[in-house]
């Protein structure tokens, strides 16, 4: 499957929020099947467990992650998607690793999604004459 760096960064604009977000879901995607508690992956990305909590709630709201609630804490995973998203989360983990600096530039650049949300509603097309 050939992704372009097109789609790759339009996932990124319309997914991801921050870099301890996409580090959290490079790395449950990179590990799977692994489920990983909410403890580990704090540890891991070196953030509080509160940061993870919101981080993965967030992935998981977007069907990006899935969360096994059968276990006394909560443990998320990667379940499989159709090849498409798959295949697109693979090229942007590539990317990702091939050009760090500049896809966390891009990152921390971009508007939060509440604020990109908002200007949606606001956006008015011109009528045609």
């Amino acid at each position: 499957m050939n992704i372009g760096e097109e789609e790759i960064y339009r996932f990124i604009l319309n997914q991801i929020d921050s870099v301890p977000q996409m580090e959290a879901l490079l790395l449950v995607w990179e590990s799977r099947p692994k489920k990983w508690a909410e403890n580990e992956i704090a540890e891991r990305l070196y953030i509080g467990i509160d940061a993870v909590r919101n981080i993965m709630q967030e992935l998981v709201r977007r069907r990006l992650l899935a969360a096994d609630t059968q276990q006394s804490a909560k443990q998320y995973f990667y379940e499989s998607k159709p090849e498409d998203l798959d295949g697109l989360i693979e090229a942007v983990a590539a990317t990702y690793r091939r050009d760090l600096v500049r896809v966390s530039t891009f990152i921390h650049t971009k508007a939060s999604s509440a604020v990109r949300d908002f200007a949606r509603a606001f956006k008015f097309t011109k009528e045609r004459d």
